[in-house]
């Protein structure tokens, strides 16, 4: 099972979107500062994610999700809360 993710920074208030096959694991890794794009902004929480059953495809999400640039898609996606 992979996983598309939004991540919420509690320091700064932005959003990191990514995809993983072990989403506690990776949250631990961004928490602990293992990610060097998104080493000074944490602690993050977990604000949405979605599961799919091949790597290809949370790949193309995340990629969907990224596409939509914080407009209104992406602001329908994180008002769902789905955590």
């Amino acid at each position: 099972m992979y996983w598309t993710y939004i991540l919420k920074s509690l320091k700064d208030r932005k959003y990191y979107i990514g995809y993983t096959n072990d989403i506690e694991r990776r949250l631990e890794d961004h928490n602990r500062g293992k990610s060097q794009s998104v080493k000074h902004r944490g602690p993050f929480e977990v604000i949405f994610k979605e599961a799919h059953n091949s790597r290809i495809a949370a790949i193309k999400r995340e990629k969907q999700i990224k596409s939509y640039k914080g407009g209104e898609a992406f602001k329908k996606l994180v008002g769902q809360n789905i955590c």
